[in-house]
């Protein structure tokens, strides 16, 4: 098993976060998947090291119904990340829930279709995880701590609405979403956060709200251009609340996403 105190933590960047590191090494790795979204780079990031993968490629080359979640969360582990922490810019769902508010959900709603959901898909055995707390609790603790104390507003919960893309919502949709409690909405959470359970990885999500949705008091038509130009904004302030979520995670194998596997017998050896 990896040592936690050593092991490097995970960080998944969405749109508009494509680099992160100022050292950054290539750490190519294979995976049963296929090639990861992007050769994952090690370095120091918050004074522990740390592998940074853009889910989206450096060149943001994958829309969020091609990224290729599998692959991306094995190379993770594999290069012996335990603890993962993702930053993806949303839309709120609610009128509270500013351009440049920092929500870490601790629930999600799936809505995607088609993607490969699971790592234990034709291999003769069925592999059940609970899902019903999807992100960890402490990885969650600690960033809501790093958020408060942040330069952004921040929001502790909340319920993040994963569509298939790559379109944004259609006003009745995003209305739809919220009356059904959303209170976010993004492309890439699912399978992401499920695929991180089956393969026993601490996963938290820092979500960045760069739009009101369709759907929202009359908002107007999202488009990529403004969702990126709304993280570019903020990728500084989000960097260092990164930086601090990094620097306070625990380096103990002590959370029970770690042992979210015991008593299964898996079909395959984990990396």
């Amino acid at each position: 098993m990896t040592d936690s105190s050593t092991a490097p933590v995970g960080i998944l960047g969405g749109s508009g976060l494509y680099r992160l590191l100022d050292d950054p090494e290539p750490a190519g790795v294979a995976t049963p998947f296929g090639e990861p979204s992007e050769v994952p780079s090690r370095g120091t990031f918050g004074g522990r090291p740390v592998v940074f993968l853009p889910r989206h490629g450096a060149d943001h080359r994958y829309p969020p119904h091609r990224v290729p979640y599998r692959a991306n969360l094995w190379a993770l582990r594999a290069l012996g990340v335990r603890q993962v922490i993702s930053a993806s810019a949303v839309g709120g769902l609610r009128p509270e829930l500013a351009t440049g508010t920092v929500v870490v959900p601790d629930q999600v709603v799936d809505r995607t279709w088609g993607r490969e959901h699971t790592v234990y898909d034709d291999v003769g055995a069925v592999v059940h995880v609970p899902f019903a707390d999807p992100y960890c609790p402490r990885g969650r603790a600690v960033a809501v701590d790093a958020a408060r104390s942040g330069p952004l507003p921040a929001v502790d919960g909340g319920t993040m609405v994963v569509i298939q893309g790559p379109r944004f919502s259609t006003r009745a949709e995003s209305v739809r979403n919220a009356e059904q409690g959303g209170s976010v909405v993004g492309m890439t959470g699912m399978p992401e956060a499920a695929i991180a359970r089956e393969l026993a990885l601490c996963y938290t999500t820092l979500a960045l709200v760069t739009d009101a949705d369709a759907g929202v008091e009359g908002g107007e038509s999202v488009t990529h251009a403004a969702v990126l130009e709304a993280f570019a904004r903020n990728v500084v302030s989000l960097s260092g609340v990164l930086r601090d979520v990094v620097a306070g995670l625990p380096d103990d194998d002590g959370c029970s996403c770690r042992r979210v596997l015991d008593g299964f017998d898996l079909p395959f050896d984990l990396p």
